[in-house]
C-alpha cells in the first residue's frame, strides 16, 4: 500500500477492507519517517502491531485494479 492511501485511511471515519497477514486490520496511525503503521486485528484489538506500510493490501482497490484491467483489455480486443 502507499504511504499517502494509509494516511487516509487512518484519517477516515469509513472503515476500509485492510488486510496485513491475510487478516482484516484497523490503521490506526502511519509514521511517515519509518514508512510504518500501526494496526490491530479487528479480530484482536489488543494486539497492536508496527508493520511497514508496503505489507498492508487494501481489498477493495485490488479488486478495482483488476476490473480496470479487464476493461482495459476488453477496450484492445474490441470488445
Amino acid at each position: 500500500m502507499d504511504i499517502n492511501r494509509a494516511k487516509e485511511i487512518a484519517a477516515s471515519p469509513v472503515m476500509e477492507d485492510v488486510k496485513y497477514n491475510g487478516k482484516q486490520v484497523y490503521i490506526q496511525h502511519v509514521d511517515d519517517t519509518n514508512e510504518t503503521a500501526r494496526i490491530y486485528p479487528l479480530t484482536d484489538p489488543e494486539q497492536e502491531l508496527e508493520v511497514p506500510v508496503r505489507s498492508l493490501v487494501e481489498q477493495s482497490s485490488t479488486m478495482g485494479m483488476e476490473v480496470d484491467q479487464v476493461a482495459c483489455r476488453a477496450s484492445l480486443d474490441g470488445n
